[in-house]
């Protein structure tokens, strides 16, 4: 923690809580050690040139440190960053805007790249490639195509469906495209324990780690678990230990796996309905009333990493550690169809 923040704490927490807990340098940000270590040499190597970074692609699932690590990096050039998002860049007027505003060594941010659609990807090009804006005016044969030169910027990108980026678009991160990794228990102990100091929360050891082991391996997971146990202990005026913190957590339904109500659900569906599987994903979707995007995207991924949940060319399975974790013995699959 730098030492503005040990001086007045409460100055952080007077932001919202999400920008209160994002680390404010290298030091702080734990975890992404590979990743951490080629940012910090890339962006070394183009301050010794004097040279504008060069961009870059983050991508993983939500929650893992996306956002924060460009505010480290632009921090890390002295720039200023300008952020936006793909779904708030409808038209390409939209994105020019965005450009032309830009001033030399700004690092344009922006959240969810893949929802950009492939007209506006094609001017985006360009520009990061040249550092030209091609704009067309008129329409039909009397349409004529103005080049504008613009300052040197970085783009930093995030996205959590990398696939739904088109290989143009990705091979232009000349500085790196980057995969982040689930945390470790221990590297979440480690950023829940930053967090209560800045929260001002007083808790032990095990009640951090208690709500570690339940995080899904995701830092906002992790302080959202964190939040509520407080609030949970403020409200019933009761010692924020690992008793109450096990009382919070059971009140969200989160169990000792780390699953909420809706993946226990999943499981129990596949199990008492079609026998452990194979079933198809719609079939799953359409039991549970649910959206098949949020099953696959939200649910299915930490099922998978926990081996509770297989994926097969038949359909979904639950393996054996499934059955036991909800508490069924391992029966016969059905051989439902993938449907």
């Amino acid at each position: 923690m730098s030492k503005e923040t040990e001086k007045n704490p409460t100055e952080k927490v007077s932001r919202t809580l999400d920008q209160a807990l994002r680390p404010d340098n290298w030091k702080e940000y734990v975890g992404q050690p590979t990743i951490k270590e080629n940012l910090r040499i890339l962006l070394t190597a183009a301050k010794g040139r004097n040279h504008q970074p060069e961009h870059v692609l983050l991508y993983g699932p939500p929650g893992l440190g996306k956002t924060t690590l460009a505010h480290l990096m632009t921090k890390e050039i002295g720039a200023s960053m300008r952020s936006t998002s793909g779904p708030a860049i409808e038209r390409v007027g939209d994105l020019a805007s965005i450009l032309t505003n830009l001033t030399a060594g700004d690092v344009l941010f922006i959240d969810e790249i893949h929802r950009l659609n492939r007209t506006i990807e094609e001017v985006l090009y360009p520009a990061m490639e040249s550092g030209v804006l091609d704009i067309v005016i008129g329409k039909g044969p009397s349409a004529r195509t103005v080049q504008l030169e613009l300052p040197a910027f970085t783009l930093i990108a995030a996205t959590t469906r990398i696939s739904m980026l088109s290989a143009p678009l990705r091979s232009r991160f000349s500085g790196g495209t980057f995969r982040l990794q689930y945390y470790t228990e221990d590297e979440i102990a480690e950023i829940l324990k930053r967090s209560a100091k800045i929260l001002g929360i007083e808790i032990d050891k095990d009640s951090l780690q208690e709500i570690a082991r339940r995080s899904r391996a995701t830092p906002r997971t992790a302080n959202y678990l964190l939040k509520r146990a407080r609030d949970f202990a403020e409200v019933n005026e009761e010692k924020l230990d690992l008793k109450t913190v096990k009382k919070a957590l059971a009140l969200l339904e989160i169990d000792e796996g780390g699953l909420n109500q809706t993946d226990r659900d999943i499981l129990t569906i596949i199990v008492e309905k079609f026998g452990g599987g194979p079933v198809g994903l719609k079939t799953v979707a359409a039991s549970l009333s649910e959206e098949e995007d949020t099953i696959e995207e939200v649910h299915e991924p930490y099922l998978m990493q926990l081996g509770l949940l297989e994926r097969s060319p038949r359909g979904r399975v639950v393996t054996a550690k499934g059955h036991e974790h909800i508490g069924a013995a391992p029966s016969k699959q059905t051989g439902a169809l993938n449907v």
